[in-house]
């Protein structure tokens, strides 16, 4: 396992498998937040851009952009549609996940992920074992290379709240299935 100063290798396709498994996660949700802001294209600008970078595009201004709007659209929403916004705030900053081997890069890799998992509790009513259940879903959807990228970096961090747990549960989940 890597020591919090060593630095990984990451490749374009690196980047680009993880950032497409982090759009994946933020579309399962995004209804969510359209339900409660339907005339607020921000969190898609951000999959769609996610999307682009995942298929060849360039990383640039418009993934910069449409995260930060994803994520200013978080701000005005309920709690539910605001998790949804945040994952796909986190897409399109998968994209932007950094070759040094600090735990803190693994919200990066799983953070959309758990934030859809929240998303989903939320729009629940707070059923605390459907993120969960959530998270067993994206883990069924995560590619191999994502995982690989994964094991790069050490153990998710403590803190963070409920997404910080939803993100140490797939983080072990994922590293128990590679063992």
């Amino acid at each position: 396992m890597p020591g919090e100063d060593d630095w990984i290798t990451l490749t374009d396709q690196d980047l680009r498998a993880v950032t497409a498994y982090a759009a994946d996660c933020a579309d399962a949700v995004l209804a969510i937040f359209e339900a409660d802001s339907p005339d607020d294209p921000r969190p898609r600008d951000a999959i769609e851009a996610a999307r682009e970078f995942a298929d060849g595009g360039r990383r640039g201004k418009r993934l910069r952009d449409t995260a930060w709007a994803a994520m200013r659209a978080a701000k005005d929403v309920g709690p539910a549609a605001h998790h949804a916004a945040m994952a796909a705030m986190a897409a399109a900053g998968a994209a932007y996940l950094h070759p040094l081997a600090k735990a803190t890069q693994v919200k990066h890799v799983l953070g959309s992920a758990a934030h859809a998992a929240l998303a989903t509790e939320l729009a629940s009513g707070g059923a605390p074992d459907l993120g969960p259940a959530h998270l067993a879903l994206a883990a069924q959807r995560v590619q191999p290379d994502v995982v690989d990228v994964l094991l790069r970096y050490p153990d998710a961090p403590g803190g963070g709240g409920r997404v910080g747990e939803l993100i140490r549960l797939l983080d072990v989940v994922l590293r128990a299935r590679a063992s």
